[in-house]
Order: C-alpha cells, then sequence, then structure tokens
C-alpha cells in the first residue's frame, strides 16, 4: 500500500509540520513582555505551564492558544492534501518541531498543548477525551504533569481501542511515547513527592 501519492506532499508536510512546531511562542512572547528569557525561570521550559509561573496569566494563556494552534493548524492544512496517512505525520512532526526545536538547540517543550489540538484535529472525540481526563486529573491531583501523563495514555488506550485508522493510531501512539518521555523528570519527581503543584488561584 503506498501511504503518500506523491513525495512532493510528504516532503511539504514534513517541513511545514516540523517548521511550524519549532516556533517557540513561550520564548518569543515572554520576551515580547518584557519578561526576559522564559528558559532561565521555573523549571526551564519553555510552554504555558512555566510561563504561568512568571504570574503573567494572560501570557501563559497566549503561550497555550499558538502552542495548541500550531498542532491544529499543522494537521488541518494537511488534510486538504491527497493522502489520508498526511494528517497522521504532521500530527507527529508539528509536535517534534515543539519538543526539539533547531533553533533552540533541539532543546524545547514538552508538547502537551501542541497535541492536546494535534490530536483534537486528528479526532474531536480523541480530543474531548483528553481535555477531560487532564482536567479531572487536575482538579483531583493539582499535577500538571500527571494530568497531562493520564490525558495521553487514555487517548491511546481510546485510540487503538475505537479508530480503525492504522496512520492515525500510530501518529496517537507516537504522540503518548513522546509525551511521556518529556515528561521522564517530572515522573521521577512524582515518585518521590516532590513534583510543584498547580496552585489554587491557577486552576
Amino acid at each position: 500500500m503506498v501511504m503518500f501519492d506523491d513525495f512532493g506532499s510528504f516532503l511539504l508536510v514534513t517541513c511545514f509540520a516540523y517548521g511550524l512546531g519549532s516556533i517557540p511562542f513561550g520564548l518569543i512572547l515572554t520576551r515580547l513582555a518584557g519578561a526576559g528569557d522564559i528558559r532561565q525561570f521555573g523549571s526551564g521550559n519553555i510552554g504555558a505551564t512555566n510561563v504561568l509561573r512568571t504570574g503573567n496569566k494572560k501570557l501563559a494563556i497566549a503561550t497555550l492558544i499558538f502552542d495548541a494552534g500550531k498542532g491544529a493548524t499543522a494537521v488541518l492544512l494537511a488534510t486538504h492534501l491527497t493522502s489520508t496517512a498526511l494528517p497522521a505525520l504532521a500530527a507527529v512532526l508539528v509536535v517534534l518541531g515543539h519538543c526539539f526545536p533547531v533553533w533552540l538547540k533541539f532543546n524545547g517543550g514538552k508538547g502537551v498543548a501542541t497535541s492536546l489540538a494535534a490530536l483534537a484535529a486528528l479526532n474531536i472525540h480523541i480530543g474531548g477525551l483528553f481535555v477531560s481526563v487532564w482536567l479531572i486529573t487536575a482538579l483531583i491531583s493539582r499535577y500538571s504533569s500527571l494530568s497531562a501523563l493520564l490525558s495521553m495514555l487514555a487517548c491511546v488506550g481510546a485510540g487503538f481501542l475505537v479508530l480503525d485508522d492504522i496512520m492515525t493510531q500510530v501518529a496517537i501512539l507516537s504522540l503518548g511515547v513522546l509525551v511521556w518521555s518529556r515528561h521522564h523528570a517530572n515522573i521521577g519527581r512524582l515518585l518521590l513527592g516532590k513534583e510543584t503543584k498547580i496552585g489554587n488561584k491557577d486552576l
């Protein structure tokens, strides 16, 4: 079976999705707002959760929107091309770009917001499951990292249980592995009971 109808479409999606994903909006927005280099603050991550630790909720929300927008845009644009495999490819590559941006020496974010939007663009029900599990876990545990980990785990399980498209299933599994691997330090802190909780005012 031919996965891609032509090499041009494959190359276009590869370059666009990775390039879009690699734009470090958290870093750009915090610098534009005069907050300095977000990598020198808190966890050093460029994502919305660390931006929130600056105390600027509006900046954190903007980062969340832009990071999520990358994932949705890459996948939705790929749906207009010839092969049905291209949206799944775009989903993985846009998150890879966010996690390993060439501009930051391949040291980027953890891919949660971008993965959520990419998943929702692939399948709105999977995206809804992610949001539901994240919110429930966050409200109960107050751990952003645990919420992300369980959300991805639920999406991977649901993907193989309810979907019948192998490329989408592989993409969801790949995103799950990627997000979990990017949270290895958080997993260690969770096991030791040293992970930072979300403050009541943040949730």
